[in-house]
């Protein structure tokens, strides 16, 4: 893994489902806590998506890029865009694609983790959540978790060593040149 590289966990008011860990898949938190969070400007974005809210806690993704760290979301394309309007010129985004409905449907159905309930209204969004790829900085098709880990992986990098992102390179080439 990248040591200048920290996952955004969000929180939810959705229930834990079997095998996710607090703080370290989502931080669970209840209606009350979320709507006070919202309140008080805690999250640097937050929605309600399937009828469940959803948000990124400020504070330590702030701390992550104090201390350098370049952070990633997992969120839907409605917090990207406040994100996006909140830091202009400093998000790049990423709109990850199933490579077809029937597989994306296959997915849900193969993590056994939602009710048919969940799946079906998941399914009916999802032509809705695609709609907005064109708003993203780029798009990868998910062929593979591997493929896809390696495509945001290049993004990354190549964000990375944008002129205007590689922060410290004037200093280093006029110390540089200055020998």
């Amino acid at each position: 893994m990248d040591d200048h590289l920290v996952m955004s966990v969000s929180a939810t008011t959705r229930k834990m489902r079997p095998g996710e860990i607090e703080g370290q898949d989502y931080f669970f938190i209840d209606d009350q806590t979320f709507s006070t969070m919202v309140k008080n400007g805690d999250f640097l974005e937050h929605a309600t998506v399937f009828g469940r809210s959803y948000g990124t806690p400020r504070a330590k993704v702030e701390q992550s890029l104090d201390a350098g760290k370049d952070v990633l979301f997992d969120i839907d394309w409605q917090g990207t865009a406040q994100i996006a309007k909140s830091a202009p010129g400093k998000l790049v985004s990423v709109f990850i694609l199933p490579p077809s409905m029937q597989e994306l449907e296959r997915r849900l159905r193969s993590r056994a983790q939602d009710s048919e309930e969940t799946i079906l209204l998941r399914m009916a969004k999802a032509e809705e959540e695609i709609s907005h790829w064109q708003e993203y900085d780029y798009v990868i098709v998910n062929h593979s978790v591997e493929s896809c880990a390696r495509d945001v992986y290049a993004v990354l990098t190549s964000e990375r060593l944008k002129r205007s992102r590689n922060y410290g390179l004037a200093d280093f080439i006029t110390t540089m040149l200055a020998k």
